[in-house]
């Protein structure tokens, strides 16, 4: 997924974390040349970063180490909520490998928000070993039950990969989802709620009214 990124010249909005997956992608990304705006609340940074330490501390102490450094932005935030916002706004499509409860809660609340329509943006799952398999079929629970409607069961895009697992560690996951963005089309959705009204405007609105 790095190497895909940086070859396509598309910037790494992410976390901010550099254990697994997250510093796998984000300092390959980074050596392949990308840049990388990493997201990450103080609370976890003052504690040394998600796990043990930020990109910043894992990437080589070299003569490269500068140029690389000079492509990473690190974007310090007050809390999770807004650490989250900060990716949505700054991202122009999302996409997900394994990972765990904060991989799906980001997965859902992304998608939620296509649904409402406060975003229009791809969500791609890269459903590696069929690890994303229980998602797709919770998500089809909800629309048998009734509790999704039939016009959001593609809301989330699977790339599954090759149909033998076998040949899961040689694909090009990175390939394929940036295939499945270029394929992806505008979800056609109204909006219900004007989603730019603020309390503040609504007040002003009002005492201009009385006036």
């Amino acid at each position: 997924m790095g190497q895909a990124l940086a070859s396509a010249n598309c910037p790494l909005v992410y976390g901010g974390g550099a254990l697994g997956i997250m510093g796998i992608v984000s300092t390959t990304v980074l050596k392949a040349g990308g840049k990388v705006t990493g997201i990450i609340p103080y609370a976890m940074l003052e504690a040394g970063g998600e796990g043990s330490g930020s990109v910043e501390a894992i990437l080589p102490d070299s003569e490269s180490a500068p140029s690389d450094r000079e492509k990473l932005e690190t974007i310090v935030v007050d809390s999770m909520h807004d650490r989250k916002i900060e990716m949505a706004q700054r991202a122009s499509a999302f996409v997900a490998l394994p990972g765990g409860f904060g991989t799906f809660e980001e997965v859902l609340e992304v998608t939620t928000w296509n649904q409402l329509g406060i975003h229009n943006k791809p969500v791609v799952v890269l459903n590696v070993l069929s690890y994303f398999e229980p998602l797709r079929e919770l998500i089809r629970n909800g629309l048998r039950e009734g509790f999704i409607q039939p016009m959001n069961e593609n809301l989330i895009i699977f790339v599954d990969g090759p149909s033998e697992h076998k040949d899961h560690e040689t694909y090009n996951w990175g390939e394929a989802a940036l295939q499945a963005l270029d394929e992806w089309h505008l979800y056609p959705r109204t909006p219900s709620f004007d989603w730019r009204t603020r309390k503040d405007h609504c007040l002003v609105e009002s005492s201009l009214e009385n006036a």
